[in-house]
């Protein structure tokens, strides 16, 4: 399983004909990574000429929960798409987005992907990076959970409860938000910040009372244990989301600025295989699943709920970041105001 099915055929052909729906889907499919990859190459051609070099290498920090790096990586297609340019590639996993981001800070990385918060954390820290594409939103894939026999029933009931989350991930907004939306302050609850792993364990063990977690971790603990979702990231229908839970791809300024081709290039081959993914969840899963140590239905429930098709930075989305960050601001879990826009390399109207 070296290589994956070709781009816009089903994996296993069939033998009968192909319907009007099928074909007209294939269409549309083809027309979105068209399209996807004309932003793309129009984002990165506004780079300087001479500013374009060669790249020995791209390394590239990746959480065992980012699925379709996981599906990249083992498929090597990424490896592919550079071998033209010169570039290797070099996979470097972290447990969580904060530690990512301090590790594109001092140098570790050239490129990243994380979800919305752990960047405004890291600017405020002072961490160099800039973003340079989002996937788009997914608030289905993150959750407040509680043991399925919790007698708590409402976001409201959390109050001086202990929640557990990793301080500064992407849930830490679906968090506060929630608690604003049921007329609770963060300071309500008793936060527990513990990494993913550890938060298992302690929510496992009846340690807390809730636990905020993302997927697939959140997809493992519906299946295995039976985890309830109190509340996600959704909303009534006709409503705003309480959250977008966009994914960043970030990189170190300098890198981005003299590698566009590359930056391009990685865009690239994740349109293609985040196309091939949706179309093909039950293969994706089966490849993903052995390599995160998680059963082939939870990893196919995470995927379900992802979305996969990168694209420049917009204005609007760089708007979403900073009212998370003035909300971060405002509740003190950053030591200063921050903007948004000047970690952005451009962004797009």
């Amino acid at each position: 399983m070296n290589d994956l099915p070709p781009l816009l055929t089903d994996a296993f052909p069939s033998a009968r004909p192909r319907t009007r729906w099928q074909t007209l889907l294939d269409v549309a499919i083809g027309i979105l990574v068209v399209t996807a990859i004309a932003l793309v190459t129009s984002f990165l051609a506004a780079a300087p000429a001479h500013a374009q070099q060669a790249a020995p290498e791209l390394r590239i920090g990746y959480q065992k929960s980012a699925s379709l790096f996981v599906l990249q990586k083992a498929q090597g297609t990424l490896e592919k798409k550079l071998a033209p340019l010169g570039t290797r590639v070099k996979w470097v996993e972290f447990p969580a987005g904060p530690q990512l981001l301090e590790g594109l800070n001092v140098g570790a990385v050239d490129v990243g992907y994380v979800g919305e918060a752990p960047p405004i954390f890291a600017q405020a820290a002072g961490a160099k990076f800039v973003y340079i594409g989002y996937d788009p939103a997914a608030p289905r894939a993150e959750a407040i959970l509680v043991p399925k026999d919790s007698p708590i029933r409402s976001v409201a009931e959390l109050k001086g409860r202990k929640v557990a989350l990793n301080k500064g991930s992407n849930v830490h907004y679906l968090l506060v938000r929630q608690l604003e939306k049921h007329g609770l302050k963060f300071g309500d609850i008793q936060p527990v910040y513990l990494a993913p792993a550890d938060g298992r364990a302690a929510f496992e063990s009846r340690a807390v009372d809730a636990w905020v977690i993302w997927d697939p971790f959140q997809a493992a603990a519906e299946k295995s244990i039976g985890a309830r979702v109190l509340a996600d990231g959704t909303a009534a229908p006709g409503t705003p989301d309480v959250v977008n839970n966009y994914q960043f791809y970030l990189a170190e300024r300098g890198y981005a600025q003299k590698h566009p081709k590359v930056i391009q290039a990685l865009f690239e081959d994740s349109v293609e295989q985040g196309i091939w993914l949706k179309k093909n969840i039950a293969q994706a899963a089966a490849i993903i699943a052995p390599l995160q140590g998680l059963p082939t239905e939870v990893v196919e429930l995470a995927l379900r709920r992802y979305e996969f098709n990168v694209k420049p930075i917009t204005g609007e989305v760089a708007a979403g970041q900073q009212r998370i960050a003035d909300t971060f601001h405002e509740l003190r879990l950053i030591p200063r105001p921050i903007k948004v826009s000047d970690a952005v390399l451009a962004a797009q109207p």
